[in-house]
């Protein structure tokens, strides 16, 4: 099973994370992945003046903004 875990830490939620998290449930839920991702949130990566910080498995996404999220999400994850 592929995970995301989602940044929640002070910094990386006011500055996107708030409103990334709703756009990452929506895209798994209209997709039907929900079988295929386990998806959490977490407080702090330490990256703090990189966020705001997506981890999707191993792989680090630093200073994720909205549109950045949605090529994320496609490209990890292709609609099939």
């Amino acid at each position: 099973m592929r995970q995301i875990k989602i940044c929640l830490g002070s910094s990386c939620y006011s500055r996107g994370n708030n409103v990334h998290l709703e756009v990452i449930k929506k895209y798994i839920a209209e997709n039907h992945l929900e079988a295929e991702i386990s998806f959490s949130g977490h407080l702090c990566e330490e990256l703090c003046s990189s966020g705001p910080i997506l981890r999707i498995d191993e792989k680090v996404y630093k200073e994720v903004n909205l549109s950045g999220l949605y090529k994320i999400l496609q490209e990890e994850f292709p609609i099939k």
